[in-house]
């Protein structure tokens, strides 16, 4: 049997960013030397079979989608494959039969964190994602038709000056942080400028909090995080026309991408299920 471990390099340029392209030469060697250390994959050849195999590199739920091209290998299953890994996970994800003397892949992979099966909890209630007492306006609500359609249907976006404390609106664990940038415009390409921070709940899903200030997370990656701790600073950076925060939960899809979903929140007027532009909501915290 003839292994070798192929780590495979997942740039992130943004949750929607187009798949990177990989290859193994006929030695079934990793050629592309930019890794990433969250996803690994492996090919096991045995007589005329060969399988790939992928295994989790985190301790944390990712979805992928890998599409495969080859040279003289054969399957009956799709090319293209999305499927989630839990912690260290491993599974063989594609099965093929030799037709040549030699053979390679062409691979295209992207990934984002969480469980494309996850079950939001409809019962769970959020709380606002700032201070207790505070409150601010909403720019963008639930099915906003400038830039909250689609997949964006349930993100909401308050209108926050530069350095407003972030709150976290539900436990969970910091999973992927970008705090360098110090840009914001609405040009195409810019949504490559944004600071965020990821949080990743035990349901599988996560909370995202965009437009982040330069070096304003102020957890690490790794971090517990519970609800109400202050985590971040809002900014004004990546794809943005004013200073604001982006907020919603989402669960991932494929290539990358994720979808919001609906979301009860927890406000001094009680809880709310759809917050509406131009309104503003007061923040309390859990044990009000």
């Amino acid at each position: 049997m003839k292994l070798s471990l192929l780590i495979l390099a997942l740039a992130l340029f943004s949750q929607n960013s187009a798949a990177d392209m990989y290859k193994f030469d006929d030695d079934t060697v990793w050629t592309n030397p930019s890794c990433s250390s969250i996803f690994g994959l492996k090919e096991i050849s045995e007589g005329d079979e060969v399988s790939l195999h992928a295994t989790n590199l985190s301790e944390h739920p990712i979805t992928f989608t890998l599409k495969v091209r080859t040279k003289n290998l054969f399957t009956m299953d799709s090319h293209t494959t999305t499927k989630t890994l839990y912690g260290s996970e491993s599974m063989i994800v594609m099965r093929f039969e030799k037709v040549g003397d030699k053979h390679n892949f062409a691979i295209s992979c992207n990934w984002w964190f969480g469980d494309k099966d996850a079950k939001h909890d409809k019962t769970q209630a959020y709380l606002l994602p700032y201070e207790k007492g505070k409150s601010y306006v909403v720019v963008q609500g639930t099915g906003s038709n400038f830039s909250h359609y689609g997949l964006e249907h349930f993100a909401v976006d308050f209108k926050m000056d530069v350095g407003t404390p972030v709150h976290a609106a539900r436990d969970g664990v910091a999973v992927k942080i970008e705090e360098s940038h110090d840009k914001g415009c609405w040009d195409d390409g810019c949504g490559a400028y944004a600071n965020y921070l990821v949080v990743l709940h035990d349901d599988g899903t996560t909370s995202e909090y965009f437009h982040l200030k330069k070096d304003g997370v102020l957890v690490e990656v790794g971090d517990a995080i519970v609800a109400g701790q202050k985590i971040a600073l809002s900014g004004n950076t990546g794809h943005t026309t004013i200073p604001h925060l982006h907020f919603a939960v989402y669960r991932p899809i494929s290539w990358g991408r994720t979808e919001s979903l609906p979301v009860r929140y927890s406000a001094e007027m009680g809880i709310v299920h759809d917050l509406r532009r131009g309104s503003e909501y007061v923040a309390i915290s859990l044990f009000d």
